[in-house]
């Protein structure tokens, strides 16, 4: 690749990683980033992982080293988005989704509404509704396997599920959703490699900025919490909504 490119790819990265850090969404930087280099959809979406894997990670380390999570007893949760992550993409291509694209941009805009304008919303823990064991046994394996599938508006849904179910403030869901952003991102790449794998000329570039992206971000999160968060959540969810409806016209 030309290192103009190159460069242009580093740059989406960068910003991705850092916005993905706090909010999610960063893939709606990088992967239109990596298809106007002229990459088919399959090596743009594995090279996107690639990258990913490292903002996610990245951001899932600062919060864990923060104590804004802890990575022993979320393990359970982080091997079932693994393995569910890597089997939504062993599926990817095989079974038709077209009409989950259609109900997705209803679903992000409900989701950037209830952040909006939800009243109460702050770091602070709230009700639980649901165990750990259940969260892991029954919500993971959802999301972590659209996450591998189709994968836009991921980290919205691990933070909706977290807030509302596990009963998580804002921060703290934030934390716990790069871990698992992380785990079913690894599981994706992994399977996306077996069959061809990502351009890795371009993926490690990009992971290198996504990493300074993620932990600039991650920080940001970290000093002001639920006042960051919440915006950029509402931000990013429309945004995503947006594009998908644009892509369907």
């Amino acid at each position: 690749m030309d290192y103009e490119i190159i460069a242009f790819l580093v740059a989406a990265a960068f910003v991705g990683g850092f916005i993905d850090s706090i909010a999610g969404g960063g893939g709606l930087i990088t992967l239109p980033a990596l298809l106007m280099t002229g990459m088919d959809p399959f090596t743009a979406l594995a090279t996107n992982k690639a990258q990913g894997v490292f903002g996610a990670g990245t951001a899932a380390v600062s919060y864990a080293r923060a104590g804004h999570v802890n990575l022993r007893t979320q393990g359970r949760a982080a091997l079932v988005a693994l393995v569910f992550g890597g089997c939504g993409a062993a599926l990817a291509g095989l079974i038709p989704t077209e009409a989950l694209r259609l109900i997705l941009p209803v679903v992000l805009i409900g989701i950037a509404l209830f952040f909006a304008l939800k009243p109460g919303l702050s770091d602070t823990d709230r009700v639980q509704r649901v165990t750990p064991a259940a969260f892991a046994a029954f919500v993971v394996p959802v999301i972590a396997g659209y996450d591998g599938l189709i994968g836009p508006g991921t980290g919205s849904f691990f933070m909706i599920g977290f807030v509302l179910l596990a009963g998580y403030g804002v921060l703290k869901a934030t934390a716990h959703t790069k871990l698992l952003n992380f785990a079913s991102n690894l599981g994706g790449l992994a399977v996306f490699s077996l069959a061809g794998g990502p351009v890795w000329a371009a993926g490690l570039p990009m992971a290198a900025a996504a990493i300074l992206g993620a932990r600039l971000g991650s920080a940001m999160a970290m000093r002001i919490g639920a006042r960051v968060i919440k915006p950029l959540l509402v931000v990013t969810s429309t945004a995503m909504a947006a594009r998908l409806i644009w892509q369907m016209i």
